[in-house]
């Protein structure tokens, strides 16, 4: 079976029942444990299995900017997470040996110069960490608090939001994905809020998913004042499964079938979408891949078929439903909001034509869509498979420019 996720595992961090505040300063970061729980080897810990960039607890802050500092990283450990993999606590990722060329003809191709990274520390950022934005009831009938991690530029006025939503293959959705990303959105002016969602591992499907994701827009609008936030210019950012729901979200704007759960008179619709290597039609998630990862994408029971939903009577994937229901592709008109897609050319995880398929429906509904191809690109930082190299191409000073740009565009900029 096809997996497409960054790691995280919660059950380590332990950290569903505490609140931190962070404090970014232009160049370093300080955390301060508000309910009294040692944060610094949780934090280190998960970082560690995720691959991401996590402060280390109790780091000096300093006043001033400096416009060459790093974005928030750790360098990641790689020891524990095969083990995990090994024992079985999460599947193994299967990875195409090819990637069948797709077509390019209605996007640009970009090949990004992986040594011109973003860096930060030109506007200071202050973070509130595990806010809790909902509370579901799960399948076994216990509670679980949904949460996520806040950015505030320090900056006068109101500022459009960003929702980021994290890859996890469906199984985890790891709000702490990302850090060195959201930060740089976050230094450019807006608000930026990761968030957690239900996934198989919480007995949930596409449509809690996507209900999770609209359930955030809705507490952050009810909460704009607190934040900072302008009500009236909300984007979606998603990777790899979170892109998926990032377009769901996006697409199935004005619906209300998916609005489910706290602050029901706030509107959960978006202004723009960045998919950044998103699904849509399950069904065809491997089309670009060899006969072999063809085979795995369609086993039993595997995390796809669980999310989407499997045939009557089956172990496998309901393709109807993949291609109706599920699909983001069926709630396409040209009133959805623009949509900045990418993927890599390489992507062995998710085949490059699910972004195609879904950019030329969008195209030709009379959307706005722009979707880029980063040539010899893979499926985002794969770190936590031990490939500290592939996230480079995502993270260049290119790649996140058209990004934030593109959010200048359709959000506009800070609110005076």
């Amino acid at each position: 079976m096809t997996i497409f996720y960054n790691y995280n595992v919660s059950m380590i961090a332990q950290a569903r029942d505490r609140r931190t505040i962070v404090a970014i300063s232009p160049r370093h970061m300080t955390m301060a444990n508000t309910s009294g729980v040692t944060l610094g080897t949780a934090s280190l810990a998960l970082s560690a299995l995720i691959g991401t960039s996590l402060p280390a607890a109790g780091a000096d802050a300093q006043a001033g900017t400096d416009s060459s500092a790093a974005c928030p990283t750790v360098t990641p450990l790689y020891g524990l997470l095969p083990f995990l993999i090994w024992i079985g606590i999460f599947p193994r990722p299967v990875m195409a040996s090819t990637v069948a060329a797709s077509d390019t003809s209605t996007s640009l191709v970009i090949r990004p110069d992986p040594n011109d990274q973003i860096t930060c520390g030109k506007t200071a950022i202050k973070t509130v960490e595990n806010v809790v934005f909902s509370t579901r009831t799960l399948a076994n009938g216990k509670s679980l608090d949904l949460l996520m991690d806040i950015q505030m530029p320090e900056l006068p006025g109101r500022k459009p939001l960003v929702v980021y939503v994290t890859g996890g293959g469906f199984i985890q959705a790891p709000k702490e994905a990302a850090l060195n990303l959201r930060t740089y959105v976050a230094e450019a002016g807006f608000v930026v809020a990761s968030i957690q969602y239900r996934t198989v591992r919480n007995g949930a499907n596409y449509r809690d998913g996507i209900a999770d994701v609209k359930s955030a827009v809705r507490y952050l609008r009810a909460n704009a004042d607190r934040y900072g936030i302008d009500p009236g210019k909300v984007a979606v950012w998603g990777e790899s499964a979170g892109g998926y729901l990032a377009a769901m979200a996006g697409v199935t704007s004005g619906i209300k079938a998916f609005d489910v759960g706290n602050n029901l008179e706030q509107s959960s619709d978006v202004q723009a979408v960045v998919d950044k290597f998103g699904t849509s039609d399950m069904s065809k998630l491997a089309a670009d891949f060899d006969e072999q990862a063809k085979e795995a994408d369609n086993a039993n029971d595997n995390p796809i078929a669980q999310y989407i939903g499997m045939a009557p009577g089956t172990h496998v994937l309901d393709t109807h439903i993949a291609g109706t229901a599920a699909n983001p592709m069926t709630y396409v008109k040209a009133s959805v909001p623009p949509f900045l897609i990418f993927h890599g050319s390489q992507d062995r995880l998710v085949s490059p034509s699910q972004t195609l398929i879904l950019h030329d429906a969008l195209i030709a509904a009379g959307g706005r869509s722009t979707r880029y191809v980063l040539d010899g690109a893979g499926h985002g930082d794969l770190s936590f498979l031990g490939d500290a190299k592939s996230g480079l191409p995502w993270s260049t000073r290119q790649t996140m420019g058209i990004i934030v740009d593109f959010l200048k565009v359709s959000i506009g900029g800070a609110q005076h």
